[in-house]
């Protein structure tokens, strides 16, 4: 099986090269794909060193699956062309997610629904992916009815650019910036581009991503997305309304039985969900479970999870081991 992981030399794209030897996925050929000024650049993938190779020379060389992590514009001018000749790509950026013909897919939820004809598959935004393997299992028992969500994200999700600017702060240097403000001892209400409706473009993924793929297309949920000096993995408050009754203690149990998901919540031995304890690890923490007291059926939540990780790379290959499981590569 010839695997391409498209933006090879990338935050994800490390990732994700970890991630396929880890799960021992049966790769006969890597080709890491980066832009043409990578060209030729050598990445290290077990004891094999292996050359970056342009798009042009990656199409050429016919990949059965091509795991795109290079941004909207390089996915929609090449996932087709790849998808053209036969191999599966699963896309990383926002370029297809909200598309009505290609599935996005969080494994553990609607994996099953992927069908062999299905050549573009959509990974969904990082806070989106964590949030919904906490509400899955919850609305599956309880039904939900209202989602009001603070994510604090971490700089990761902006890229290497954005860990410099950190870093430089840091260490007293003035240099370029990823963002309009200092993100060291600072939090920046701002993630990625303001809309005419005042959210962010962060904050609508999280409410139009979550109907598509929970197949609720009118939940009502609502958002604010922060971005936090943390390099580990993004954190999200939930407040969730329910439309049945509930027992925190039936949440709980719903919420640990599911794929994925690893309760960490004992306030009396200060247990609860990090980044600094997330970061490298494939799971989504919660913690922080209980009855919100100011409304009926109502609870909230804390979850963590490695954006880099079970926030992109991880989900993507298992969306790939999915592909490999129904055999349709």
């Amino acid at each position: 099986m010839k695997i391409a992981v498209v933006g090879a030399t990338g935050m994800v794209g490390e990732v994700m090269l970890k991630v396929l030897r880890e799960r021992s996925i049966p790769i006969t050929e890597l080709i890491p794909v980066a832009s043409d000024s990578s060209k030729g650049k050598l990445i290290s993938f077990g004891a094999d060193e292996i050359a970056v190779r342009t798009m042009a020379e990656a199409l050429d060389a016919r990949p059965n699956v091509a795991l795109f992590s290079a941004g909207s514009d390089a996915s929609l001018e090449w996932a087709p062309k790849f998808a053209a000749q036969g191999c599966k790509v699963i896309d990383n950026s926002s370029a297809w997610r909200m598309d009505d013909k290609i599935r996005l897919v969080i494994p553990e939820i609607n994996g099953d629904e992927i069908k062999e004809t299905d050549m573009i598959i959509a990974n969904p935004n990082c806070s989106t992916i964590q949030l919904l393997m906490a509400l899955k299992p919850l609305h599956d028992k309880f039904g939900l009815r209202r989602v009001v969500v603070s994510t604090y994200q971490s700089i990761t999700g902006t890229g290497v650019k954005a860990v410099q600017q950190m870093e430089n702060e840091r260490d007293g240097k003035d240099a370029e910036m990823a963002y309009p403000y200092p993100i060291d001892k600072n939090c920046l209400p701002h993630c990625d581009v303001f809309l005419e409706n005042d959210y962010t473009k962060e904050e609508m993924k999280l409410l139009n991503e979550s109907r598509k793929i929970m197949n609720l297309p009118s939940l009502r949920l609502t958002a604010t997305a922060v971005r936090v000096p943390v390099v580990g993995g993004h954190s999200e408050s939930v407040n969730v309304e329910f439309e049945k009754e509930f027992q925190t203690s039936d949440a709980r149990k719903a919420l640990a039985s599911f794929p994925g998901v690893q309760v960490q919540d004992n306030p009396s031995m200060n247990l609860y969900p990090m980044p600094r304890f997330a970061e490298a690890k494939d799971e989504v923490f919660v913690g922080r479970i209980r009855r919100d007291e100011s409304a009926d059926n109502a609870l909230n939540m804390w979850v963590v999870s490695d954006n880099l990780r079970k926030g992109a790379a991880t989900n993507a290959v298992q969306i790939l081991e999915k592909l490999m499981e129904k055999n349709y590569i």
